[in-house]
């Protein structure tokens, strides 16, 4: 993973020992909005294709061509606009014109250049939590347009470390708390997907908090069965806003002593 570290200091306001010592946030749809983006270029995409009447259901071709295509180009626009150009291609019979290529390849541009727009209460909870635990921010995506929503997000100062994967497992969320020299059980990750923030950090021995989102990619969820099984685990947690957080992790320390 790419990592990148600042050296703010931190000042712990409710306890003077601390029982979370790191708390790691997810970025898209847990602090800033990027889902509808996709929504909205995948709907875009279907409007472009109907001219061309292509065969086959076009969401479940597109999704099957973005998951096979995770493992060569990640996670992020680039990744989804080359799926795609790719979908279009198979789905045309390769009929699917230059223009309409460029016209692809402009939506990538401008779902790169779209303003960061936060979850409602994100900016005023997160520095809330900043003033009582050393944040950091756990992401998948383009390393590149991670760092730069970032900085648009004006939420950077905030965090005392940005990670960018290119996969969310428990293994990764075990070498993040070891690298971090923080025990399991202390340290507590925070986002909207069950699949990629929840159920590893979780099998890493960590507690996690749940924010759902209103939208979710198909890639990001899991059966009924698994979600039931998730929420029963003890140190599952939910919350239905990011506002709502500061006062979870407070009781949390209030209740569970070292968590």
């Amino acid at each position: 993973p790419h990592v990148r570290t600042s050296a703010r200091p931190h000042v712990r306001t409710w306890y003077a020992v601390p029982m979370i010592e790191l708390v790691a946030l997810d970025a898209d749809d847990t602090l800033w909005h990027n889902e509808p983006l996709y929504t909205t270029t995948r709907e875009q995409f279907r409007h472009l294709l109907a001219k061309y009447e292509p065969a086959g259901v076009l969401d479940d071709r597109l999704s099957e061509v973005e998951l096979r295509n995770l493992r060569h180009f990640g996670y992020g626009v680039k990744g989804f606009v080359l799926s795609l150009i790719e979908s279009a291609i198979e789905m045309t019979d390769g009929r699917l014109g230059t223009a309409d290529v460029s016209r692809i390849i402009e939506w990538g541009r401008e779902m790169l250049l779209s303003p960061v727009e936060l979850l409602e209460g994100v900016r005023e909870a997160a520095e809330e939590l900043a003033a009582v635990y050393p944040l950091i921010l756990v992401t998948k995506g383009d390393l590149l347009h991670q760092e730069t929503k970032l900085a648009s997000s004006g939420l950077g100062h905030l965090f005392k470390g940005l990670e960018v994967v290119s996969e969310k497992d428990e293994r990764i969320y075990r070498n993040l708390i070891a690298r971090h020299s923080v025990q399991p059980h202390r340290f507590v990750m925070v986002g909207n997907s069950l699949r990629s923030d929840i159920l590893p950090a979780l099998e890493a021995g960590a507690h996690a908090v749940y924010i759902p989102y209103e939208l979710s990619w198909v890639h990001e969820r899991i059966s009924p069965e698994a979600m039931a099984a998730t929420m029963r685990n003890a140190r599952c947690h939910q919350v239905a806003q990011f506002r709502e957080l500061p006062v979870l992790l407070q009781r949390l320390e209030t209740t569970t002593g070292a968590v």
